[in-house]
């Protein structure tokens, strides 16, 4: 049984950072890519981030120089370090194994004041 386990969120300023975490288990973590996804109200699921089994990592346009992915494989975990955040960065942030088409976390809030 695959489990996901989102952490970290909460509430901060514009400009604030928060670190997510995700804590996978019923998989094997270090041969999957993992990415990051997150969904504002009334908006679909948009991509933030990915790293890949070796460590390659993509971001979206609206979170470069902004976001870092990383990951530990020891542990099972993915990582979203977000710094300068910004009010548009509000959502529902989760986690998802990329070959696990239809798995998905709860996800953690995430929300951004101004």
């Amino acid at each position: 049984q695959v489990q996901l386990v989102e952490s970290g969120g909460g509430l901060v300023q514009a400009g604030g950072s928060l670190r997510l975490s995700c804590a996978a288990s019923g998989i094997i973590f270090s041969i999957e890519s993992m990415g990051w996804y997150r969904q504002a109200p009334g908006k679909q699921r948009e991509l933030v981030a990915i790293i890949s089994s070796r460590g390659n990592t993509n971001y979206a346009d609206s979170v470069k120089g902004r976001f870092t992915i990383s990951r530990d494989n020891a542990k099972n975990t993915v990582y979203l370090q977000m710094n300068s955040l910004k009010p548009e960065d509000t959502a529902v942030y989760c986690c998802h194994p990329l070959s696990y088409p239809a798995i998905w976390g709860q996800g953690t809030q995430v929300a951004v004041s101004s």
